[in-house]
């Protein structure tokens, strides 16, 4: 039997069922688990209660069209809402919510809690994703479910747990997924060329990014990628974070992380991933935060840029340092 959360399950049942206007809202720079949490959600709560106003908001990204097509609203519409926030556990963070006038928030998360503090609030540290999370909440709630919700939820959960790999992934997780694709009656295996296909131009970038990485003698591994290697390279600024796990497994390299220059809006978008070393602390330094492993960030200056990259290499030093002193 897979252990349920009964009790924080039949709350956000309850919660859905009591608002007639739902808002559901994820991180900015959002991943497949986040748009597919978010559009999964959404399309079981418009199946099961097709009269409530339910929608999905926050910037598209072209690459994920295949989940499912987000809202465009007037928030004066959605005045006193139900705002469900997933897969981001600070307000910052939080894509699309600027001047909506929400009654309450639902959150619903696996990162470690910060600053959302939702009436009703499902952190889950233990589940390797989101999705993992909304699979778990529609399995076990009168929410329904079709083939396209099964199918995103399943993306997302392969992506966010990189097919299983990650340490996050747990007995619960292969329970969950065997549930999902027997109650769904899922053809998984079709479903992979639309988190794997990669255009020519992506390819080539990855290129770029293994060429030009460099890394520490504390086994830092980095890049910063100007604005103009981006559009030499004819990828988007989400094409960094969507690679930064293909370069898992290097000998040499600790912690790892992209830093993209985002010459629009005159940030730097930054991904980290580590073998060992605790990043999320650094990552909470600079605007952001995530998983001890697998956190971003978003930094302003090329100067904080700097000390940044200086902060991880820090990181990775005093863990070699400590590795070492528990060997001997």
């Amino acid at each position: 039997m897979i252990p349920i959360n009964n009790l924080i399950i039949r709350k956000i049942y309850r919660k859905i069922k009591e608002y007639d206007k739902i808002v559901i809202a994820r991180h900015i720079g959002p991943d497949p688990d986040a748009i597919a949490s978010q559009i999964a959600l959404r399309d079981s709560i418009r199946l099961t209660f097709p009269n409530k106003k339910c929608v999905a908001i926050g910037l598209s990204v072209s690459k994920f069209k295949y989940y499912g097509i987000l809202d465009k609203i007037d928030h004066e519409d959605y005045k006193n809402c139900l705002l469900i926030v997933l897969d981001v556990p600070n307000l910052p963070r939080v894509d699309g919510i600027e001047n909506l006038k929400y009654r309450e928030i639902l959150k619903i998360d696996h990162h470690p809690a910060e600053d959302i503090k939702g009436n009703v609030d499902w952190t889950d540290e233990t589940s390797c994703s989101t999705c993992q999370l909304i699979t778990e909440l529609i399995l076990n709630s009168p929410l329904k479910i079709d083939t396209k919700i099964a199918g995103n939820l399943y993306l997302g959960i392969v992506s966010d747990s990189d097919r299983f790999l990650l340490p996050y992934t747990t007995n619960k997780t292969f329970r969950i997924v065997q549930e999902l694709i027997s109650k769904s009656k899922l053809d998984f295996t079709s479903l992979y060329n639309y988190l794997y296909d990669r255009s020519l131009d992506e390819v080539r970038f990855q290129g770029y990014l293994a060429t030009n990485m460099k890394v520490t003698e504390n086994g830092l591994g980095y890049l910063i990628i100007p604005a103009e290697k981006i559009k030499e390279y004819n990828v988007d600024l989400a094409t960094p974070s969507n690679l930064i796990n293909n370069f898992n497994y290097i000998r040499e390299v600790l912690v790892w992380t992209f830093i993209s220059e985002d010459a629009k809006n005159k940030i730097y978008k930054v991904s980290i991933r580590s073998h060992g070393p605790i990043i999320n602390t650094t990552a909470s330094k600079y605007n952001g935060g995530g998983h001890k492993y697998a956190s971003g960030a978003r930094i302003t200056t090329k100067e904080d840029v700097d000390k940044f990259i200086q902060d991880l290499d820090n990181v990775c030093e005093e863990y070699k340092r400590a590795t070492i002193s528990n060997l001997k």
